[in-house]
This record gives C-alpha cells, structure tokens and sequence, in this order.
C-alpha cells in the first residue's frame, strides 16, 4: 500500500512540475485566435468553459482501460506501479498535452492530418485507416463492455438476453451523441457520468486506506508464493516485457487519446487551457489505473479472490462487480459500477464521434446539416455494428476485439510520438525533442515485440524478446537519426 501512496503522491507532482516544463516547451500563445471562434460552427467547433471541457476530455479518454487494464496488468506484480506512474508522466501526460496543443495551433486538425503533417503523407494515408478502425473497435469494445456489466446488474428481472438489450440501448445513445452538437447531449449528460465515476474512484480509494490490505510493494518484488497466485491467475507464458505495457495501456500511454484530443481543441478558447485539460486528464486517469492496480494486487496477491469467493482467474467485469459490492454494500456498489459502466460509455459515444470528424475531413465535407452528418455516420456505425456483433456473439470475439484493441491504441500512440517529436525538433527547441523521441522508441520497440512474439501475431519464441526489443528501440533512434533532420531542413 505504501507503493500506492507513492504513486499518487508522484503523479501529482509530476503534473505540478514535469507538466509545467512540458508546456513551457511548447511555449503556448494566449493571444491566438482559437478554432472554436474562428472556425465556428454550431456543431464541432463550440466555444465552451474550461471545467466543461476537462470534464469530457477526461471521460473520453477515462474509458475500461484504466480499468480492466491496470486490474490484468497488476497480476505482474508491483511492476504495473511504475509502468503507470513513469509512463503517464514522461510519455502518457506529455503525449496527450502535445497532441492536443499541435492541434489547435492548426486549427483542431485530426490525428491523420497532424501524423500526415510530420510524417509525410503517406503515413497520412496509413493513419487514416488505422485510426478509423480503432474508433470502431472502440466503439464496439465500449458498447459490449458496458452492456455486460449492465446485463449482469438486471438479469434478475430483465426477460432474455439482458446484455443484448443493453448493447442495444447504449448504441442507441452512441448514434444520437455522434450526430448532435457537442453542447446538446455530451456537454449535458457529461457531469452526471463525472458524479459516478468520481465516487467510484474517491469512495474505492477510500476503502483501500481503511482497509490497507497487505499486498507486495516495489522494493519487496513477488515472493514464492506470489509466484505460484501469478501462474495460477492465467499469465504463463506472458513476459512482464512487452505484455505489462500491452495490457496497461490507458492510464499510463495510450493512442486513443491523441485522437480524442482534436474535438477538445475544438472547443478551448485559449491556448494557456492546455495543460490542465490535457495533461491534468490523463495524471487524473493514472490516479484511477493506480486505484484500480492495488485493488487487482488485493485481488491476486492480497488473497482477495477468496474473500470475494470467485476464482483467481476471473474476468475482469465479475472482479469489478464483486469489489464493488463487497465493499461499499449494495448502494455503493451500484453507483460504483454505474461509474465503471459510465467510463466506457463516455469514449464509446466520442470514438464514433471522432470517426464521424475523421471521416468528414477526410472527404471534406461539411457537418452543419444533419443529413450530411447521417450521409458520414451511416458507414461508421454498420462497420462499428459488425464488431459489435463479434463481441457478443460469444465471449472468444469480445476477448479476439480487446486484444487487438490494446496493441492497436500502442501502435496508435508511437505514431504519435514520431510526429511530436518531429514537431518539436523542426521547432528548433533544442535538444527537447528527446523527451518524445525516448518514449518513441521504446513504445515502438513493445509493439513490435508484442506482434512478433504472441499468438495473435507470428508466433516467434518469447526467447528473442531481447533481442527484438532492443534492436528495434535503437534501429528507430538511428533511423530518425538519418531521416528526419533532413526532412526538418
């Protein structure tokens, strides 16, 4: 538990200091004229209040991830702490802030036109694609996920497949939240979901300083029996490198938010915004994976799933709800889950509103009338209906989605990475440019690593992890070494 304390101590001091050199980097301009006014619409580009917009960043960006992630993650040990505390601070925090500054400094560019505008266009033409299917994965994921935690809560009074109900409602409220204004529904409905999903976090919190349960801390690593609770909660044969920095995705680095930074540009009025919207979220997000990890520690190590008398390799969901429950009684537990189940709800909606925008620009189209916005829509939610239907079709689709999900938001984010790094160095800011350039090349080297080596890739023996890991973090310094200052010139 001192572990715990120490990484949310440090996360916030990381946003007081590391975050106030990151945007002093930046270097942002009051002065300009943000794309909320001049480019203003009704529609997209809203001006709205700064506590508004914080709010949604941080529910779009605060989805499962955190969640179940940082619960799977923590079965590697005390190691998930470090990984979330370092990796939001250095590459998560800094990642999302740039992403959203370089977009409105162009005028609330998506991700595939800012990869395009430092990568080059065809790896405008790669992101485009890759960035449209994991807003449909998303949105699938988002949608079942939710669905089945709901379907679990009603299935005693609810006739059939409560899930199936649920998916279908939840879709419902997607389509309406992706062809409304931003103001009508998201910036409505927003703080009743920010309700739930702060007294989850503060309310699980809480109980995990009462209680402070006994579970391994950074300096003392897993003993032998810790050990043996790992191989028996389903991790054989899965290497602390790369699959912690896999299954730990949101609330330590993660892709998916530098797509949802551009709609939050869209609707700041002053550049001097960015550091609380941005990188205050994800330093917010890395205190809820952090809750999240120790209670998955308890879980495992802390022999948890005894007391809540279910099977050490449960899913995710049942260890949510039985936490939940178990802890803060049947009131508690509801509104706890309602806060679980509200921060997937709250990235599913803005993912399909993302690949509305994505789309839009992509065609050029413009999004102040509603049949132009069904004409945009209509793809994105037949593609999104058939992932959806792989994830609850059986629970083998759910668990293929997820997968690929997480690796796909990795690959997401070292894409993203490049571009700042390549925005920072033609900046001329000096040698500042190591501070993406570094997370670059190790978020690349895992991602790489991942696909070669597991069963969802090619297969190749996790003994040349290593190797692979390494050769490639140092093949890309080299070859940013060689290309892109050229490039820069």
């Amino acid at each position: 538990m001192y572990s715990f304390l120490i990484g949310v101590v440090a996360l916030i001091l990381g946003y007081i200091f590391y975050g106030k050199f990151v945007e002093k980097v930046f270097a942002p301009d009051p002065s300009r004229i943000p794309p909320s006014v001049s480019k203003a619409d009704g529609m997209d580009y809203i001006p709205m209040p700064l506590w508004k917009i914080y709010m949604i960043q941080f529910l779009n960006i605060a989805g499962t991830g955190p969640i179940f992630g940082a619960l799977m993650g923590a079965k590697f040990g005390p190691a998930s702490y470090i990984w979330i505390v370092l990796g939001c601070i250095f590459a998560g925090a800094m990642h999302d802030y740039l992403a959203g500054m370089i977009s409105l400094r162009n005028g609330g560019e998506g991700l595939p036109d800012i990869i395009g505008r430092y990568l080059g266009r065809k790896a405008r033409a790669v992101m485009l694609v890759f960035a449209m299917l994991l807003m449909l994965l998303v949105g699938a994921v988002f949608t079942s996920s939710p669905a089945i935690i709901l379907g679990e809560i009603t299935k005693d009074w609810m006739p059939g497949n409560p899930a199936i109900v649920w998916c279908l409602i939840v879709f419902g409220y997607y389509i309406l939240a992706t062809l409304l204004p931003i103001s009508k529904l998201i910036g409505r409905i927003y703080p009743v979901f920010a309700v739930a999903l702060i007294f989850m976090a503060v309310a699980l919190m809480v109980v995990l300083f009462l209680k402070w349960p006994s579970i391994p801390e950074i300096w003392t690593g897993l003993s032998e029996s810790d050990l043996t609770l790992k191989a028996d909660s389903g991790l054989v044969g899965q290497n602390l490198f790369p699959c912690l920095f896999i299954t730990i995705a949101c609330g330590a680095l993660s892709g998916f938010h530098a797509t949802q930074s551009p709609m939050m540009a869209r609707c700041m009025t002053n550049e001097k915004q960015g550091r609380p919207i941005f990188y205050g979220a994800m330093i917010t997000e890395g205190v809820i994976a952090l809750i999240w990890a120790a209670l998955g520690s308890y879980f495992v190590y802390g022999h948890g799933f005894e007391q809540l008398g279910i099977a050490i390799n449960s899913s995710a969901p049942l260890v949510v709800e039985k936490i939940s429950i178990g802890w803060l009684g049947v009131v508690g537990g509801i509104l706890a889950i309602l806060g679980v189940v509200a921060a997937p709800i709250t990235s599913g909606d803005t993912s399909f509103r993302t690949a509305r925008m994505i789309l839009a620009d992509f065609l050029k189209v413009g999004q102040k009338s509603i049949p132009m916005r069904l004409l945009v829509s209509l793809p994105v939610f037949v593609v999104a209906g058939f992932f959806l239907y792989l994830t609850v079709e059986d629970n083998d689709g759910f668990n293929f989605i997820w997968r690929y999900f997480m690796w796909a938001n990795q690959v997401l984010a070292s894409f993203t990475l490049w571009a700042i790094t390549v925005f920072l160095y033609k900046e001329r800011k000096g040698a500042y440019y190591l501070m993406s350039l570094l997370p670059a090349c190790f978020i690349t080297s895992v991602c790489v690593t991942f696909i070669c080596i597991m069963p969802i890739g090619f297969g190749i023996s996790a003994a040349y992890t290593p190797h692979i890991g390494i050769l490639t973090a140092v093949g890309c310094a080299i070859l940013f070494a060689i290309f892109h200052p050229r490039r820069a010139e």
